[in-house]
């Protein structure tokens, strides 16, 4: 062994701590060097051959991520570790893309050094011991540990792990000391859009980097944690929870107060609400999958009616392990034991209003189509219960509904969105929510972005006839009818509509309302047998009062005295 590290920090405490507080001689390392910056940092590379280099990301002159991207240029092979703090995470963007080993918070303490220390000794003495093709297309290509550990967690969460050709690797995830028992938990950021846009400058990665370094530092005293971002669902984090000795009851209780820690953390950090699930305890870690499993089952089946936009925990093994249902104080979301579920009415269903739907759409009332989904949403509060899972899945199933309905309607495909959370985002569409409330106004903001989508295709397919607007002042007169209906509609000025109505039917828009409806408050007034105040109502004043002077001013007379003129007072 006799490996060489070197220390690249401008803060001289920080350089002696890291000094004094690392187990050189057990780690099997000969020299520490320190350099008080990056510029004599990469002198010293130059001059001696460095094993593990440990860089702090605030330094005056070369800072910590310019220095990084040279190492990764000049010295592929080298390991580097960071050195920050909680607040710096504006400045790890390269320490994530350049796979340090490990990422220690300030200040430094000897346990958590001297663990990052031996993930960095692990790789540096797999890397001599092993000339299998894995090492030489992963790790020798600069490929840190965390990496390598991630890469064999998914393999055996997908349960496609080789386990004969990897079996070397399995000591990396404790896999080979029989004391160990591991537990999966899979996190879901419930608002990731807003949390990302208002903490994190709209920076996915750096998000997901907060995240599992909190996950990493809150583990505790029982556990070692790992975690890392769902390559397939951004929105996902997974971690593993390792804990060395102690029965699965323990392990099971153990992690579901971790998982609460972490939650309650993230939210007082960052804003950061979660949903999360939690699998049950294994003594081998090959059987990880079925923890995961069971954790995807836990947080699927979370009710949404219960979240309240906290912060939820729900452990799918303690249902059947004898450690409590995962709900009470500690994990809001999980519902109450027992609780009998009412089933929604009878042919409420997204499919089953479609053709409603699809007929309020058509013509251009968005109203009735939005009121058959408030029906929707009152239906499913009314189960008393609905889960995640369920919630997401009409989502999903809400999008591709309302797309192929827009495609039959005349939308072109590239007006809409593709589908995948990106592309939504792209259009403007966020898919966060924390509660079943933000979940039904979600439905309602997706049903108005397609009913755009139809009413700009349709006035690009028909051309445009001020007539129109008279016909529908006709027909709605009794409604609130304000000119911007027609703007947003048409796609046209305030300005452009009022001058083409005039001169065609030479009045303006508002005076031609107030003529239809006094036009017809005269009809009305002819029959004796309708009270004012019903008369008022039925042209859509709210007031009889304001009626009355309405129709004073325009006919010089009140209707009562109309009414006395006609001999029917």
């Amino acid at each position: 062994m006799n490996y060489t590290v070197l220390i690249i920090d401008d803060e001289e405490p920080l350089r002696e701590a890291i000094r004094l507080l690392g187990d050189w001689e057990g780690l099997g390392v000969g020299q520490v060097l320190e350099a008080a910056d990056g510029l004599s940092g990469l002198r010293m590379l130059a001059e001696h051959k460095v094993d593990l280099a440990i860089v702090d990301m605030k330094m005056p002159g070369l800072n910590g991520a310019e220095l990084l991207q040279t190492v990764e240029q000049q010295y592929p092979g080298l390991l580097t570790m960071v050195v920050s703090g909680y607040n710096d995470f504006e400045y790890t963007r390269q320490a994530i893309r350049s796979k340090v080993v490990d990422y220690l918070l300030k200040p430094v303490n000897r346990i958590e050094l001297n663990q990052a220390l031996r993930k960095a000794m692990d790789v540096l003495e797999a890397k001599r011991r092993q000339e299998s093709d894995f090492i030489a297309q992963n790790i020798t290509l600069n490929l840190s540990l965390p990496g390598l550990k991630e890469k064999m967690y998914l393999s055996i969460l997908e349960r496609s792990f080789k386990q004969q050709a990897n079996e070397a690797f399995l000591p990396l995830i404790g896999a080979d000391d029989k004391a160990n028992r591991f537990v999966v938990v899979l996190l879901r950021i419930l608002n990731l859009d807003q949390v990302r846009r208002s903490r994190f400058h709209g920076d996915t990665e750096l998000l997901h980097f907060a995240v599992t370094n909190v996950v990493n530092e809150v583990a505790g005293a029982h556990f070692q944690a790992f975690s890392f971002a769902n390559p397939k669902q951004e929105r996902e984090l997974l971690a593993i929870l390792t804990m060395n000795g102690g029965g699965a009851a323990d392990a099971a209780y153990r992690a579901l107060h971790q998982v609460n820690a972490i939650a309650a953390t993230l939210q007082r950090l960052f804003g950061i609400r979660v949903a999360a699930g939690i699998g049950g305890p294994v003594k081998a870690a090959l059987d990880m999958a079925a923890s995961f499993e069971e954790a995807r089952s836990a947080l699927g089946e979370m009710d949404l009616l219960r979240l309240n936009g906290a912060a939820a925990v729900r452990a799918a093994a303690a249902d059947h392990r004898g450690s409590g249902n995962g709900s009470g104080s500690r994990t809001p979301g999980a519902g109450a034991a027992g609780a009998e579920k009412r089933q929604p009415k009878e042919g409420l269903s997204l499919p089953g209003r479609m053709a409603a739907i699809r007929q309020a759409l058509a013509g251009d009332n968005l109203q009735q189509a939005s009121s058959i989904i408030s029906e929707l949403a009152r239906s499913w509060q009314e189960a008393d219960k609905l889960s995640l899972g369920e919630a997401d899945r009409i989502i999903r199933e809400s999008i591709v509904l309302l797309g192929d309905l827009s495609l039959a309607l005349g939308v072109p495909q590239e007006r809409l969105p593709a589908g995948s959370e990106e592309s939504l985002r792209s259009w403007g569409l966020s898919l966060d929510f924390a509660t079943f409330e933000q979940f039904a106004a979600l439905l309602q903001r997706l049903l108005g972005f397609y009913h755009e989508q139809l009413r700009a295709a349709q006035a690009v397919q028909k051309p445009f006839d001020i007539a129109d607007i008279k016909a529908h002042i006709d027909r709605y007169y009794f409604e609130d009818i304000k000119i911007s209906l027609y703007t947003d509609k048409y796609f046209l000025s305030r300005e452009y509509l009022m001058k083409l109505f005039k001169q065609q039917f030479g009045c303006g828009i508002h005076e031609y309302v107030q003529k239809v409806r006094m036009d017809k408050a005269r009809e009305l007034l002819d029959d004796s047998a309708l009270k004012i105040q019903d008369i008022s109502e039925l042209l859509g004043y709210k007031d009889k009062n304001y009626f009355s002077k309405a129709f004073r001013n325009y006919y010089s007379l009140s209707p009562s005295e109309y009414r006395s003129s006609k001999g029917n007072g």
